[in-house]
């Protein structure tokens, strides 16, 4: 009797086995998935303007502390950029002593890939300051991150 009952869980516990073997393997095998690209329905144009300081660039002549000042204020307009699309992270601290503010701190930074960014206008504004207007169109961006990445969604899934 002991042996029937063995013998008769041993080929319930077997059946049961296999049949959730052979449903496991068809859940992964059983459908297609087909992708479709994803475009934004309105892409944003982002503005920047850089400054530099004329006088304060290295350069044994006024010529290359001109040049000096528009690569300045061209990086400026970049790292505006790039808050702007990235946002900037801000590190605080403070410290007190005997109730009292003794010191406080605040430092920011910006990391980022900027790419399709175009200078608009380049100029001297007074004597001393050098500026550096940008556009980021947001539709060059997606075109440029396109051609890399290909991003996909879901499109269409077949069950078989």
């Amino acid at each position: 009797m002991l042996e029937h009952f063995l013998k008769s869980k041993i080929i319930k516990c077997m059946c049961l086995s296999i049949s959730v073997s052979m449903t496991g393997c068809s859940l992964f095998y059983d459908k297609e998935v087909e992708y479709e690209t994803v475009f934004p329905q309105v892409f944003p144009v982002i503005k920047a303007i850089g400054y530099a300081p004329i006088s304060s660039q290295p350069g044994a002549t006024d010529e290359e502390r001109v040049l000096m000042a528009m690569r300045a204020s061209k990086l400026d307009a970049y790292r505006e950029l790039a808050e702007q699309v990235y946002g900037q992270n801000l590190n605080g601290t403070q410290t007190l002593g005997s109730l009292v503010l003794n010191n406080s701190e605040l430092t920011a930074s910006v990391n980022g890939v900027i790419q399709g960014a175009e200078v608009v206008k380049a100029y001297s504004v007074g004597e001393d300051t050098y500026v550096t207007e940008m556009l980021l169109d947001m539709g060059v961006v997606q075109d440029l991150y396109i051609s890399i990445a290909k991003p996909q969604r879901v499109k269409n899934v077949v069950y078989y």
